[in-house]
């Protein structure tokens, strides 16, 4: 499991979410020939969160770019083969996936075949304050769910401020939160 995906998962677990991180779905022959990829393997999704009580799955793809520029706007309306934003920018492949999706975790018992699905983008970083507002508004034009880089840190810090959890997100958070004076660039701070 990824760590990015791994945060993800304990901000919606302690939101009341089911959550399932790297979940394959069992695409036919035939579903992937109408996606146009016959050889796919099975389809993974970065993390699932269930909620019992609205019956909604959050199906969330998570692209952390930590060390990047961070997700750009343009690449979540851009319409390319090959690209990473697939589930955002094809149609087919999106409604295929999650029909299959839902018969598939329906029928192992874990959330009713009327079950409503959302699309979901978890963002460890991105890039401008710019492209988080185009984002914010686009996903809402399309019914979609954007948790961005703001989001996720202060989702984060308020677990960190409940009373104390052994989860490695939460100790981190407040690691680094908690009363700590910033060290000088190139000074190395011995611990007691």
């Amino acid at each position: 499991m990824d760590s990015f995906e791994s945060i993800v998962q304990t901000i919606f677990e302690h939101k009341g979410y089911w959550v399932k991180t790297g979940f394959k779905v069992e695409l036919t022959k035939e579903e992937k020939r109408k996606i146009g990829r016959p050889s796919s393997p099975r389809w993974e999704l970065d993390v699932l969160a269930y909620k019992g009580r609205s019956n909604e799955l959050l199906v969330i793809e998570c692209k952390s770019y930590l060390d990047s520029t961070g997700v750009k706007a343009d690449g979540l309306r851009d319409v390319k083969p090959n690209d990473r934003y697939k589930l955002f920018n094809e149609e087919t492949l999106r409604e295929i996936v999650f029909a299959r999706l839902v018969a598939q975790v329906a029928e192992s018992g874990s959330c009713r075949t009327n079950t409503s699905v959302k699309l979901c983008l978890a963002a460890g970083r991105v890039a401008t304050d710019k492209d988080r507002e185009e984002i914010s508004d686009y996903f809402k034009s399309k019914g979609w769910g954007f948790y961005s880089d703001e989001w996720i840190k202060n989702e984060l810090v308020k677990l960190s401020d409940s009373g104390y959890q052994d989860e490695v997100a939460i100790v981190a958070t407040k690691l680094l939160t908690k009363g700590r004076k910033p060290v000088a660039r190139g000074v190395s701070e011995r611990p007691s």
